[in-house]
């Protein structure tokens, strides 16, 4: 590297921090040293310009500065993080809630494994072009994919609206690939995917994640459901890991009284501290409520939980939240990507701060890394019995701040989302997550809607079946136990069934059946009744003084 390069990688830095030392004199933020500053971005661009120069391997300049970038995001909190310029706009896709590609969703189950459809998303370019759930995509654009990855892929497939990618698919059951050219078109990406009614008066609901769509979503799946004749509402925000807080703040607003406290925020910096009440004018949803939660429920989804429970409109039942009170602004950056800094704690309607411990990052993300591992859906993790498992919260009621909702009931900080009723999901089985990560439950599956073609809802998974399934991983060399196969019968036949449904009509379908045999829905279908009469005390209280109650708590709290 030459001396007028290295002079310009230390030009270059101390640009960006005059930069920033402007923006921070002009801003109405905390003010920093300049001198300091100015001496710490002299270091680092030295630093930068000395490794490009003296290292005896090959460097990128840009790598090395985005890597440092990480690193000292990373020092600051979990959630604070870069977002490189294709991150940053995929981040931007889902949270418009759309995209411009084919409407499939893919898998891959291993670097040697195939990259496989799972199902096509209705009315999209992919549906409309006879993709099915099973076909292998094995070749884009003339180039085999065995080696990409799905993330790889799925950049390939997007692209701008009226373009055109052709696509080589393998089916089962056909001799002979053949080629599918299809012109990409804009992609709803829904966080409402789940909507049904369980019986004849009750409804579930299931939010995915929170985008710019998701309140008017809810209400479209509310009315469609109030119109099938729901009594009763099980919103199910398990797995759901977040999203918009203005999204959360309008889902919250269906269910509670104008003018109730939804959240707060508060922080350091100018227009950080925000108090976010319900609006007038908006259409609610009226009926008993019960909320399901778990481990990988986190932030926005906390937020709805939370206040839910603040307030006495409902009750929340499954396991504790992952506790997410960090609120992160996205900044972009003139290079296309963007930072995404933490500048502000919330806290739910009764003064919570549901921040769980971040001292030690791999505990940190160790219980949501072990639910992905364990399950991906509802009703993964089931006890065969049906029946739930009431389980004590993982820190004593000592150790944690106690708080009180609208009417009294004893709720607690720190930690997440302390359920009123605590239902532990089981454990899946050990030879089911080996089938899962084998892919052979959905290629049985696929086979087996192929050959029954004039299959009807309502269908049962006879022995024939299962004896079928188990010559099927047999002679795919499935490793597994035989002694754990057999054990696990139950489980695995009613994995097989949902599975079947699902290839065959949709997820509705599948988690239909799955739904009879989950432990935490089993459980809030018994609790309607409590829900109900907590709904009605609720409504005795008066809003303006429990208004006033709670934002002198607040300030006495914050200040």
């Amino acid at each position: 590297m030459s001396q007028q390069t290295r002079r310009f990688s230390i030009v270059a830095v101390v640009f960006l921090a005059a930069g920033s030392l402007i923006g921070g004199l002009l801003s109405d933020g905390v003010q920093a040293d300049p001198q300091r500053v100015e001496d710490q971005f002299w270091t680092f661009g030295e630093v930068l310009a000395l490794i490009e120069e003296e290292y005896v391997g090959e460097t990128d300049s840009k790598e090395l500065v985005e890597d440092a970038i990480v690193g000292m995001l990373r020092t600051l909190d979990p959630h604070s993080n870069y977002l490189n310029e294709e991150t940053f706009g995929e981040m931007r896709d889902e949270q418009r809630g759309k995209f411009h590609g084919l409407g499939i969703q893919i898998t891959k189950r291993g670097s040697d494994k195939p990259l496989t459809i799972i199902a096509p998303i209705e009315e999209t370019p992919a549906w409309r072009a006879g993709l099915r759930s099973g076909d292998i995509i094995s070749q884009i654009e003339g180039e085999p994919t065995i080696d990409l990855t799905v993330t790889q892929a799925v950049r390939l497939l997007k692209g701008d609206k009226g373009t055109e990618v052709t696509i080589t698919i393998d089916r089962p059951g056909m001799d002979e690939s053949f080629d599918v050219t299809i012109e990409r078109d804009e992609i709803p990406i829904d966080s409402i995917r789940l909507a049904y009614m369980i019986n004849s008066d009750v409804g579930l609901i299931r939010i995915s994640n929170f985008t710019s769509t998701t309140a008017d979503e809810l209400d479209a799946a509310a009315e469609r459901l109030l119109a099938q004749g729901m009594k009763n509402l099980i919103l199910d925000l398990r797995g759901n890991p977040g999203g918009l807080l203005e999204q959360a703040v309008r889902v919250t607003e269906r269910f509670i009284d104008e003018d109730k406290l939804v959240v707060y925020t508060r922080g350091r910096i100018s227009g950080s501290d925000q108090d976010y009440v319900s609006k007038r004018g908006v259409s609610r949803i009226e009926i008993p409520l019960i909320v399901l939660v778990d481990r990988s429920s986190a932030s926005a989804s906390e937020i709805v939980s939370g206040a839910v429970q603040d307030h006495d409109r409902g009750l929340v039942v499954g396991e504790n939240t992952f506790g997410k009170g960090l609120v992160q602004r996205v900044i972009p950056l003139r290079g296309g990507g963007a930072v995404a800094v933490t500048t502000a704690k919330y806290y739910t309607p009764s003064g919570r701060l549901i921040q769980r411990d971040y001292t030690d990052l791999e505990e940190y993300y160790l219980n949501r890394a072990a639910d992905q591992e364990k399950a991906a859906g509802i009703g993964d993790l089931i006890d065969p019995s049906g029946k739930p498992t009431m389980v004590p919260d993982e820190l004593a009621e000592d150790d944690r701040e106690i708080f009180y909702t609208a009417s009294g009931r004893k709720v607690y900080g720190g930690g997440g989302i302390r359920p009123d009723y605590m239902v532990k999901a089981k454990t899946m089985p050990k030879v089911l997550l080996q089938l899962d990560r084998e892919n052979l439950l959905f290629d049985y599956a696929v086979l087996y809607n192929n050959s029954h073609p004039d299959l009807e809802k309502g269908f049962a998974v006879d022995q024939k079946a299962t004896d079928g399934f188990l010559a099927f991983v047999k002679e795919r060399g499935f490793a597994g136990s035989a002694e754990e196969m057999l054990e696990h019968n139950d489980v695995i036949a009613l994995r097989l069934h949902a599975q079947i449904a699902r290839v065959k009509w949709d997820a509705v379908e599948q988690f239909r059946i799955l739904h009879r045999a989950d432990p935490q829905i089993q459980r809030a279908l018994q609790l309607f009744g409590e829900a109900a009469k907590l709904a009605r005390l609720n409504e005795y209280a008066n809003p303006q003084a429990d208004a006033d109650a709670l934002h002198a708590r607040l300030f006495d709290r914050v200040n």
